[in-house]
This record gives C-alpha cells, sequence and structure tokens, in this order.
C-alpha cells in the first residue's frame, strides 16, 4: 500500500493498469509547450486540416488535389481567358513580295528570254541588205531565235514549277509558291499560270498592277491558280 499522505501521489503497483477515463470523458491533452509521445499523432488546432501522412489516402468525402496524369493534355484556359495565338505567315519565309520586286523578275527574265531573238533579228536585217543569200540566211536566224525564245520560255516555266524561281526571281529573292501549301506548284500548275496572266492584260494591264492595293499581293493570274509570291 502506498503512502494516503504521499504528495506525490499513489503510484500504480506492479501489475496495476493505470486509471482508465470514465465514460463520456475525454483523455487529457498534452498542455502547452508538449510535445505528443513516440507513435503519437499531434491534434490539428481550431480551424487547421489535417495533413494526410506519407502513404495516407485521404478520408472519406474529401478530393485529392487533380494533377493530370500521363499523356493528359494540360488544362484548357477558363472563360474569359485568352489563348495564345500562333499567326502563321504566308509562305515558308511568312514575307510577300513587294511589286517592285516581281517588276525587277519580270524584266530580267524577258531580256534573258528575247535577248537572243532581237540579236539575231538584227543580223538578219543587216543579210538582208546584202542581197538574196543574205536574206535568206537571215530569214532562217530569226527562226532559229525565235526557238531559242521558245525554248527558254519552257525551261523558265520548268524553273518556276519545280523550285518556285526563275533566273529574275532568284535574282530579286523571290519565288512562286502555292497558296495553301507553301510549297512549289508544278510544271502543270506553272504553264497555266503563266496562260492565266492574259487575264493580267485586260483592262490596260490592271492586272498586273493588282498586287500594289491586294492584302495578298496577288495578280489576277495568281487569284486564279491560288499562288503567292513571296521573299525566298
Amino acid at each position: 500500500m502506498g503512502n494516503p499522505y504521499d504528495p506525490y501521489g499513489q503510484q500504480p503497483g506492479y501489475g496495476q493498469q493505470p486509471a482508465q477515463p470514465g465514460y463520456g470523458q475525454q483523455p487529457a491533452q498534452p498542455g502547452y509547450g508538449q510535445q505528443p509521445g513516440y507513435g503519437q499523432q499531434p491534434q490539428p488546432g481550431y480551424g487547421q486540416q489535417p495533413q494526410p501522412g506519407y502513404g495516407q489516402q485521404p478520408g472519406y468525402g474529401q478530393q485529392p488535389a487533380a494533377q493530370p496524369g500521363y499523356g493528359q493534355p494540360a488544362a484548357q484556359p477558363g472563360y474569359g481567358q485568352q489563348q495564345e495565338v500562333h499567326h502563321h505567315h504566308y509562305g515558308s519565309t511568312g514575307q510577300l513580295a513587294e511589286w517592285g520586286s516581281r517588276v525587277g523578275a519580270t524584266l530580267i527574265d524577258g531580256l534573258i528570254i528575247a535577248g537572243p531573238l532581237i540579236l539575231l533579228y538584227i543580223v538578219a536585217m543587216l543579210l538582208a541588205a546584202a542581197g538574196d543569200a543574205g536574206a535568206m540566211i537571215g530569214f532562217l536566224l530569226i527562226g532559229v531565235g525565235y526557238l531559242l525564245a521558245l525554248g527558254a520560255g519552257i525551261w523558265m516555266i520548268y524553273q518556276e514549277g519545280t523550285t518556285g524561281q526563275t533566273i529574275g526571281k532568284r535574282q530579286m529573292g523571290i519565288r512562286v509558291v502555292g497558296g495553301q501549301t507553301g510549297q512549289p506548284i508544278g510544271f502543270g500548275m506553272a504553264f497555266l499560270r503563266r496562260i492565266c496572266h492574259a487575264a493580267d492584260s485586260f483592262a490596260c494591264y490592271i492586272g498586273y498592277l493588282w498586287p500594289l492595293w491586294d492584302d495578298r499581293k496577288q495578280t489576277f493570274a495568281d487569284k486564279i491558280v491560288n499562288t503567292l509570291v513571296v521573299r525566298s
């Protein structure tokens, strides 16, 4: 038996259990500044939310923070938020060719095609003045000049269709591409584009001037075959 007058209270004897709180009573909580013992979990204060420990699952009715899984798309912007928009330019370089560059390319190509023909025509006129034999030779030279001009024109169309550039366009740093693909249009479409330039000649060649105020800087032929002339 312990001493009933012991000021430190009675200690349970060997084999005895400490007194348990009665029905409806709460176990004593550690005082201010006291730490819970080993293996015990601290109680959250008023207004605080308990945090799940490592490996614990959220309780009933609680929703875990949603994380996007592997391969899932990122969250979409809410109503009223701006979404980043990428603006794509025409063609591969994004810059439409200016009207002056197109005129310069046309003049260079024209000189390449018509230059030999003009030279042979001058020689033919000089030979024709020498007599009938010279006139016959001059006539043959003019025919050769036309054949050379035709061959040069077809070669220009082939280059424009396969690479987007003639010699003049290469010198001016521009090229012809498809309005939808941004790629060379091929020989067939390039040949059709040359034929459609006849539409640009109507009404005082207004079609050739149309790129000056058109938002896509197209001639009538460009609009018919849906092509663009861009900076290379």
